[in-house]
């Protein structure tokens, strides 16, 4: 049950700049993901990003964007972008069989992409401290509905020291220098 950086990607879930202004806990949200997100980075663990009708609800929040670097982006019609065949097939070929998720809104697109995962396989992660919805308690039971069906409810720092796995590494320094040693200083929320 462990995380490893080789076998992981991290999914966000429709961080779109038109629906975080209703997001209860949405800056939070952005800024744990970001985090997170740099991690990622640093340790060559994909990024993944959906939007839901961007024509609508506007693309990726630029506050999430300027903190990533590679990332990919996928546009969907469905709630869950398990049912997005091209997505599908994509990350059945790329191998990854643990998925870190957050994104909002937590009880809508979030846990059905989460449940879909589980249907198909995939070991998740729901990270708690950045998946969202407009009211908290909504998101509170996406979480619990997600680990009553297997998920692993977790936080941005377990991911981290679980990818990072050892403290006597250059990457180790260099993710301690650059984004555990800051964080350290600046509290949690959790929902």
């Amino acid at each position: 049950m462990r995380l490893q950086r080789e076998k992981s990607l991290l999914l966000m879930v429709d961080f779109q700049a038109g629906l975080l202004p209703v997001i209860e806990g949405g800056a939070q949200a952005i800024t744990e993901a970001s985090w997170l997100g740099g991690v990622a980075q640093l340790l060559e663990v994909p990024v993944w990003l959906t939007e839901q009708n961007p024509e609508k609800l506007g693309g990726t929040s630029p506050q999430l964007l300027e903190q990533l670097g590679e990332h990919r982006v996928w546009q969907k019609v469905h709630f869950s972008v398990m049912e997005e065949p091209e997505f599908r097939e994509v990350l059945t070929a790329l191998g990854k069989t643990q998925i870190v998720l957050c994104g909002t809104e937590a009880h809508i697109c979030v846990m059905q992409t989460g449940l879909g995962l589980l249907e198909a396989g995939y070991e998740l992660y729901w990270l708690t401290e950045a998946a969202a919805s407009r009211r908290q308690r909504e998101a509170q039971l996406a979480r619990e509905r997600a680990c009553a069906n297997g998920a692993a409810a977790v936080s941005a720092d377990m991911v981290a020291y679980e990818w990072l796995h050892r403290c006597d590494t250059e990457t180790f320094k260099q993710a301690h220098r650059q984004f555990l040693k800051p964080r350290s200083a600046r509290p949690v929320a959790f929902n």
